[in-house]
């Protein structure tokens, strides 16, 4: 099948928005794995591992939008040269097949029928070198599938732009500022942040307080490293370039890649942009119990009804009372809130009868808290009575990369109140540490306790610290959220660190994980240790129950395989395939053990009738072909008919049939006669043409039921056209000074004389010998010659038209010279365009030159124009004044160049000519060898006297090269100077 232009222009308008589909995030299709790129290791270690970071970058994100819009806005203006493209897809060849194979489906979807295989490499390398959206989108697509990184982009010279620089490439600052513990999932790294802001007080007056505006930078990159881990992902994979072009074969050539994002600290994000304001200054939004410990500072609503209403506002002094007129002052500090009520209401009942007494807290008062240790701003924080360690722990910016998430210490002089875990809290919401503040308490944050990192194929990657000391692995798998559904339990691989010594790496597999269960028993008892890596692998990235039907049917792509499955269970009709499909097929199998690639044909309709079946295997692939994919058959149609060309040859196909599918006849196509050109292979050996006769009209018509023929594969039918159709209207252009100018018809044969006749003759005042006389073919033969004479002169090296005479001290002036007068060769040529014209021997008195050979035969498109008599013989060339002189009688060309001042010093007096009025000329030889005399020549009224110029340079081809040059040029001046005489 060939791809015309219009369906190369159709197939590359659906490539930009297909490639934005393609870019889509990761999460959604993520076939590729993504390269790692380097950044500076952080300047401590964790006590999980000591190598460098590195991260990967993030998955480009687009949506499928409107070419004009979606590629100049959505996607980052970043793109390799067309040249670095094309050398990427020529070394990963599976990528080529894969754009074309998605292209050809969603064109399919389009309703514009291909084959992937009918796209070619030079077919799409042109459009990528022509189309600078295209170059962009794949650009973005082999970043986001894993082909290229942010290094490769700024190694091969392309910028990236810093928004989606910051995108691709994760700031170490943030990961610094928060505190994390940042591990890379795949080196077996992990990097312990430095304590910024602890002892820093360069920036800030106070030492406990970070700035909104770093907090913000904080919070946004933090929101560039989230990463879904959804048990419906898609198997990120490393695609390996697959020896056929089976999509079997490209899934089993998968490898399961590395893990490359950032492992971070659990429970870390929760402190990210946590203003100290807003824990300090909680707002009293909840009821206060009675058992609420009234203190100094406390604001209190006194409300008094019965024998009388009012509403009294006190605040508890420093000395831990409250002062009332009638009442005095009363003690409350130190009593809850419920026997502060009925102490209130007694003192207020001895002075008001029936009175009742209703206390409540309006403001609490604040308590001085010290959080110290392993926090980003340690000191004292004023924060609320009713503040939690938590809150405290918003107020000094939660831990450093090295402070317990599992273990603060609530301390009250030197007596330990309680101990908080935290992940109680992060993991179920659990809010403990019940024991309020009190003014003077201690907060401490101790370094973590024991760590390990898990990642791969489970819910809620990160590192976790444990606080038992002997954890199993299924409480840890617990806390990152469970397995995913993707995981393999039977693939669980630990990296552990062996007594301070050295690394080691244990694997599940190891203890017998033959079956569900038993992993199950073995992850629930399997201790972990200070430092364990532990890397959930997932499951097979490719169904292993599965088949593949490709090619000409409706719904090619992965089928589901069950035990005892058959072709025929695949293949049910026709109405599964697209019309026409091939009779051959083939099962394309992969044999174990080594799943090496097997073909077995079959027959299509024998499948279709039950007569031929085979039992299918996992990773087959059913290939059904187009009955014009296969060595198709054709037929050619030529001539006459409004669509030749060559056409697939259809069932039962005749030469009528033949002449509906080319759009019919043309209004010139002779109908009689067509000619059928068959041909067959004789003993196999060599080819026989068998040309014969059709009645095309009257098979075409219907009218003869046995003019019509059947077609066979490689027929060519030949439309012929009516005679001298081609002759109809033809015209020649008469202008000038005739009596009836204007454009003329004529007949086949028909010649000069007998149009002139019709367009009333000559007038008095033409003049015929300097008539010219125009044809088209001439024309084209003229400007064929010149530009052959054109490249031959510039062709021609400078070096060799220098003469050896002439070479020397000043080779270099001559040579200037030399080019200087090529070039102005050059030009005239150029500049002068061919005019066509034919000599032509006519007078006024037509009978008298009627019926000779002057008397041409007209040719379609002809033209004359007869001039008057012009007056004057132009003198042109080397002279000294290049002028039109006034026509004497009887005087020679010598005379005339005499009246213009005669040669300068670059004449060539030796090659002057004449260019006749009629466009005949005179030279050096046209008269004989024996009389060269061209100025005793006797001129006629617009005849020109030519003076070339005389060649420099030794060569007698370079001399003759730029004498036809000069001549060429100067043979358009006779029309020129009879168009003037009009």
């Amino acid at each position: 099948m060939s791809i015309g232009p219009i369906c190369v222009s159709r197939i590359f308008c659906f490539v930009a928005t297909w490639i934005l589909t393609l870019a889509t995030p990761i999460a959604v299709l993520p076939a590729y794995g993504q390269a790692a790129i380097p950044i500076p290791p952080a300047s401590t270690q964790s006590q999980t591992s000591g190598e460098p970071v590195t991260t990967s970058p993030d998955s480009v994100s687009s949506e499928y939008g409107q070419l004009s819009a979606g590629l100049a806005e959505q996607m980052p203006q970043t793109s390799l040269s067309a040249d670095q493209i094309i050398n990427i897809l020529q070394q990963s060849p599976d990528l080529v097949v894969e754009l074309k194979s998605e292209l050809a489906d969603r064109m399919q979807q389009q309703g514009v029928q291909i084959n992937p295989n009918d796209i070619s490499d030079q077919t799409l390398y042109s459009q990528i070198s022509s189309n600078s959206n295209l170059r962009t989108s794949i650009t973005s697509v082999m970043r986001a599938r894993g082909y290229i990184s942010n290094d490769d982009l700024q190694s091969m010279g392309s910028s990236v732009p810093e928004e989606d620089s910051a995108r691709l490439l994760p700031s170490t600052g943030s990961s610094l500022s928060r505190g994390d513990n940042v591990v890379e999932a795949d080196s077996g790294t992990s990097e312990r942040s430095s304590r910024v802001g602890e002892n820093d007080n360069s920036t800030n007056a106070d030492p406990f307080m970070r700035s909104d505006r770093s907090r913000q930078s904080v919070e946004e990159n933090s929101r560039r490293h989230e990463k879904v881990n959804a048990s419906t992902d898609s198997p990120k994979v490393l695609r390996r370039s697959a020896p056929y072009d089976l999509q079997s074969m490209r899934d089993l050539y998968t490898q399961v890649p590395n893990e490359n994002t950032q492992l971070r600290r659990f429970g870390s994000d929760v402190f990210v942009n946590r203003s100290v304001s807003a824990a300090v200054n909680t707002p009293l939004d909840v009821p206060l119990g009675p058992d609420y410990i009234v203190g100094a500072g406390d604001a209190l609503i006194i409300n008094l009804w019965g024998g009388v209403t009012q509403s009294i506002t006190r605040t508890v002094d420093r000395d831990g009372s409250i002062f009332l007129l009638d009442a005095g002052s009363i003690q409350i500090a130190g009593l809850s809130l419920g026997k502060a009520q009925d102490l209130i209401g007694s003192k207020l009942k001895q002075q008001f009868r029936n009175a009742q007494v209703s206390v409540t807290i309006s403001r609490l008062r604040s308590v001085r808290v010290y959080v110290v240790g392993d926090v980003q701003q340690p000191g004292g924080y004023d924060i609320s009575a009713l503040a939690t360690p938590l809150s405290a722990l918003y107020a000094a910016g939660g831990p450093t990369s090295v402070g317990s998430l599992r273990t603060l210490l609530h301390y009250r002089a030197k007596q330990l109140v309680e101990k908080i875990d935290l992940y109680d809290f992060l993991l179920h919401g659990i809010r403990n540490g019940s024991a309020p503040f009190e003014s003077g308490d201690t907060l401490l944050v101790p370094p973590a306790g024991k760590q390990v990192a898990i990642f791969g194929a489970i819910k809620r990657p990160a590192i976790y610290e444990l606080k038992a000391e002997e954890t199993t692995l299924a409480s840890v798998v617990e806390d990152a959220g469970g397995f995913t559904a993707a995981a393999s339990l039977n693939h669980i691989r630990i990296e552990r660190i062996d007594a301070h010594s050295q690394r080691v790496t244990v694997t599940l597999s190891d203890h017998d994980t033959q079956s569900l269960e038993s992993a199950g028993g073995v992850i629930d008892n399997f201790k972990v240790e200070d430092g364990d890596r532990i890397r959930i692998e997932p499951i097979l990235p490719y169904s292993q129950q599965a088949i593949y039907l490709a090619g000409h049917v409706v719904r090619p792509g992965r089928l589901p395989y069950s035990d005892g499955m058959r072709l025929s269970d695949v293949l049910r009709s026709y109405q599964d395939m697209l019309p026409e499909p091939a009779a051959h097929g083939e099962l394309v199998r992969l044999v174990p053990p080594d799943l090496h690639a097997e073909t077995i044909d079959f027959n299509v309709p024998d499948v279709m009738i039950g007569n031929a079946n085979i039992d299918l295997r996992p990773f087959d692939t059913i290939r059904i072909f187009g009955r014009y994919e296969i060595d198709a058959p054709k037929v050619t149609i030529r001539g006459e008919v409004l669509r030749p060309g060559t056409y697939p040859m259809s069932k039962g196909m005749t030469a009528a049939g033949l002449v509906r599918m080319a759009g019919g006849f043309k209004r010139d196509a002779l109908l009689e006669n067509a000619d059928l050109t068959s041909y067959k292979v004789s003993n196999g050996n060599h080819l026989v043409e068998d040309l014969s006769t059709v009645k095309i009209g009257a098979a075409v018509a219907g009218a003869d039921t046995q003019a019509d023929v059947p077609l066979k594969p490689g027929d060519i039918l030949a439309i012929h056209q009516i005679t001298s159709w081609n002759d109809m209207g033809e015209s020649i252009s008469i202008s000038g000074q005739v009596r009836f100018p204007g454009s003329y018809g004529f007949t086949d044969g028909e010649h000069l004389s007998s149009v002139l006749r019709r367009a009333g003759g000559l007038l008095s005042t033409a003049y015929p010998i300097g008539a010219v006389f125009t044809r088209v073919q001439v024309r084209e033969l003229e400007q064929k010659s010149r530009e052959e004479l054109i490249r031959q002169i510039e062709t021609n090296s400078a070096a060799a038209r220098l003469s050896p005479s002439l070479a020397g001290s000043n080779a270099g002036g001559e040579l200037q010279l030399i080019k200087a007068q090529q070039e102005q060769v050059l030009s005239d040529l150029k500049n002068h365009a061919p005019t066509g014209r034919m000599v032509i021997h006519i007078n006024a008195d037509i009978d008298s030159w009627a019926n000779t050979p002057a008397d041409i035969e007209l040719r379609r498109g002809d033209k004359l124009m007869i001039p008057k008599r012009p007056g004057f013989v132009l003198v042109t060339g080397q002279v000294y004044n290049v002028t039109a002189l006034t026509y004497a009688p009887d005087k020679t060309a010598g005379w005339y160049l005499s009246r213009a001042g005669g040669t300068n010093a670059t004449a060539n007096r030796k090659e002057i000519f004449i260019i006749r009025a009629n466009g005949s000329v005179v030279g050096r030889h046209s008269g004989g060898w024996f009389d060269t005399d061209v100025l005793s020549t006797k001129l006629n009224p617009g005849d020109v006297v030519v003076v070339p110029q005389k060649i420099l340079g030794g060569s007698l081809f370079w001399k003759t090269l730029l004498s036809s040059g000069q001549l060429a040029a100067s043979v358009a001046v006779t029309a020129a100077v009879a168009a003037a005489a009009l």
